[in-house]
């Protein structure tokens, strides 16, 4: 029998004391970064699949089995960002961030990997790169 208040398996609730103990290590990150003179890039966590594809590779285990695709209302078909480097690129060239000096970026926030779940992985999980 299923109860119908839990998480879907994979993800999960974070409860308030882990919440903060993640927002402190995230705040670390973020304080580092910045020292190093790194600034922040922030990019949707849906995206067109193409991007995927045309960046880790089609033939990837990560685009043919692990990512969360589907078609919209349009016929496109999205992912839910499976890794940040293709989104935060494709935000780079689109508003012209990185076209004639050199930019360190930093970018945070969940990923998603449809892959089966092993003790201690979630299907969504924060990330930092």
């Amino acid at each position: 029998m299923s109860n119908k208040h839990q998480c879907l398996r994979g993800m999960r609730d974070i409860e308030p004391k882990i919440a903060e103990r993640l927002s402190h290590i995230e705040s670390v990150f973020v304080n580092i970064s910045q020292r190093n003179g790194y600034r922040e890039v922030s990019f949707p966590i849906l995206e067109s699949t193409e991007l995927f594809q045309k960046s880790i590779g089609i033939e990837t285990d990560i685009v043919g089995q692990e990512m969360y695709t589907f078609e919209d209302r349009n016929q496109s078909t999205v992912t839910l960002r499976p890794e940040g480097t293709a989104g935060c690129l494709r935000s780079c060239l689109a508003n012209g961030i990185i076209q004639r000096q050199k930019e360190k970026l930093f970018y945070r926030g969940p990923m998603f990997r449809r892959e089966r779940p092993q003790k201690g992985r979630f299907r969504q999980f924060q990330h930092f790169g």
